[in-house]
């Protein structure tokens, strides 16, 4: 069976990650190296990515290629945060955790 692509869900997922982050339109558009419009369009569903621009906002935002396209995620991968967290390489998610605990603490 084929899976069909949604660009206009694949968009949507962008842009909710992207703001969810803080990032402006302009800031992810100088990141990937493409006009502030062309992000736009990506993000309203008018048009598709190449294959490199995919791979880059998938590092920028932090989300698995699976989700960007297909809204697909794990159990564990449920929450914004999981995925970022999932995203951090091994050495480093040590780190994310700590300042998270500390976080968590604070707040008690």
């Amino acid at each position: 069976m084929e899976k069909q692509l949604d660009f206009k869900a694949i968009g949507n997922r962008i842009r909710q990650q992207r703001e969810f982050l803080g990032y402006t339109r302009d800031y992810l558009a100088e990141q990937l190296d493409v006009s502030t419009n062309f992000c736009r369009d990506i993000e309203i569903g008018a048009k598709g990515m190449s294959i490199q621009t995919l791979v880059n906002i998938s590092s920028i935002l932090k989300l698995s290629l699976d989700y960007i396209m297909f809204g697909e995620t794990t159990d564990k991968d449920t929450e914004p945060l999981a995925l970022m967290l999932s995203s951090c390489k091994p050495e480093k998610r040590k780190y994310a955790e700590d300042i998270l605990k500390s976080f968590l603490l604070a707040m008690e």
